[in-house]
């Protein structure tokens, strides 16, 4: 990529998204085209001080084949980063299984399709760590792709995930197209999804507990047992790794060229260290402040107990993390509060 080559951002406005957009414009890239669903998003938070006239918004739906396709012919994209999808924690993604897995299926044979069929030069495909099976042995390594059955609260995310890999993985081989898929580890970061219905666990206790300071609550509630144990990565750590993988890697990097089969060429984003939920909410509670207690509802799910990637392919493709989670969860804190400009008792 040079600084004014054509980027096409998909799914700009959400947590992931926002970050490659936010880590390209620190870059200096300067012809980067997004797109919305339903409202422009506010782009301050972006890169402050920086140009960002440079990121042009499209409201395009990517669920909508001819959409997207007239998109693609308008504009022409030479790289294109699929940060695009319908997102949820254990809650969302257990209730709403055939949107979860129609919609991620829908965005994804969209825009890779027409990525080839307009011959862009290279292609990043994002998935989630939860592509893994439920008893893959700890740390998660790539090899670990449908080897057993997958978690059930999440499985039907999880097939459209690996379905994406799998998709770029045979435009590749069949098409020669230069489709690279990473699977970050659990995200947290600015533009948060921070809604307790839907959103993970990071950002609902950091709400929970906020909510609960302002209202001077006693109590705090935490589904589950706080044993399981998760891996969380900044969000801009997430970005730079994607900016860096499409700037200085390509598909036959990702494989053996050695190997009869190619498979499992995806690429871990994580740091390779987790905590235990319990953990992670006295964390929280510390940063945030709150005085209160905290009740572990053992009625409730606890899903996976270890989700530990093992990043080590990505490390030897020359990249490593730089934020540390108390340092991380500071950030997010102190955004979240500019962001719902409530004042703090």
């Amino acid at each position: 990529m040079n600084k004014t080559s054509k980027i096409f951002v998909a799914g700009g406005t959400g947590l992931v998204g926002s970050a490659i957009i936010k880590n390209l414009i620190d870059k200096g890239y300067t012809n980067i085209v997004s797109n919305y669903r339903n409202r422009m998003p506010n782009t301050e938070h972006l890169a402050p001080n920086t140009n960002t006239n440079s990121v042009q918004y499209i409201k395009l739906d990517l669920l909508d084949t001819l959409a997207v396709s007239e998109f693609f012919k308008q504009h022409k994209p030479e790289f294109v980063f699929l940060a695009a999808a319908k997102v949820g924690g254990i809650v969302a993604n257990n209730t709403y299984r055939a949107d979860f897995i129609y919609e991620n299926l829908a965005i994804q044979n969209n825009v890779i399709h027409q990525s080839y069929l307009h011959k862009v030069k290279k292609l990043l495909f994002l998935g989630s760590t939860c592509i893994y099976p439920k008893n893959a042995p700890q740390p998660m390594s790539e090899d670990s792709l449908l080897t057993s059955e997958l978690e059930y609260t999440n499985e039907p995310y999880a097939i459209a995930k690996i379905a994406g890999i799998k998709m770029c993985e045979s435009y590749n081989i069949q098409y020669g197209t230069n489709f690279i898929s990473v699977m970050p580890t659990n995200l947290y970061g600015p533009n948060d999804n921070f809604d307790l219905e839907t959103s993970h666990v990071l950002p609902a206790l950091l709400r929970k507990m906020h909510e609960a300071k302002v209202n001077n609550e006693p109590q705090v509630e935490i589904w589950g047992s706080g044993k399981p144990r998760r891996e969380f990565l900044y969000s801009e750590d997430m970005a730079d790794a994607c900016t860096f993988l499409l700037e200085k890697r390509d598909f036959q990097d990702t494989y053996n060229p050695n190997d009869k089969e190619i498979r499992n060429t995806h690429i871990n984003i994580g740091t390779g260290e987790d905590i235990s939920i319990k953990e992670l909410a006295y964390l929280i509670k510390d940063i945030v402040g709150f005085k209160g207690e905290l009740y572990f509802n053992t009625e409730k799910p606890d899903g996976t107990m270890i989700k530990l990637t093992n990043p080590s392919k990505l490390h030897a493709l020359g990249w490593r993390h730089k934020v540390e989670l108390e340092e991380g969860i500071k950030m997010v804190y102190e955004w979240y509060l500019k962001e719902v400009k409530q004042d703090v008792k």
